[in-house]
């Protein structure tokens, strides 16, 4: 593949990214006005955690588009209003977003040959992104 057709095969999967890290932002937000009950603080907290993540890696993606010549996309993919208030679902919503942007970050990476810092960038979000699924998944889990 061409270095210009591979440019613009990374530019778009650089702004599905971006659009989903920014709906992550608004999702996340949205989750943290949904909880209730007795352990809403931390709960609360950590989705608003989630939202800043969401922000700052939609920053550097978008950051990192305008320095390849790219044009940062102002969609926001859309987010389903599940209506829920039970943490449970609401963190097994979460851990399918999580998948999901795992799922975009490691299609990115064969895109990034030849370009350390986008390689970089890409292996460190995938990492975190790794990171969330597992805390997640540890939320899930009965206590013993």
């Amino acid at each position: 593949m061409s270095k210009s057709k591979n440019n613009k095969v990374l530019l778009e999967r650089m702004n599905e990214i971006l659009e989903s890290e920014l709906s992550g932002v608004v999702r996340y937000l949205h989750y943290s006005f949904m909880v209730r009950g007795t352990g809403r603080i931390p709960i609360v907290k950590w989705f608003r955690d989630q939202a800043n993540e969401s922000m700052d890696h939609a920053v550097q993606i978008g950051e990192k588009m305008s320095s390849l010549g790219g044009h940062p996309s102002l969609k926001v993919r859309t987010v389903p209003e599940t209506k829920t208030h039970n943490v449970v679902e609401i963190l097994k919503e979460s851990l399918e977003f999580e998948r999901k942007a795992l799922a975009m970050y490691v299609e990115l990476l064969p895109n990034c040959e030849g370009d350390i810092a986008l390689e970089e960038l890409v292996r460190s979000l995938v990492r975190e992104e790794q990171e969330h699924i597992e805390e997640v998944e540890k939320m899930l889990l009965e206590p013993k």
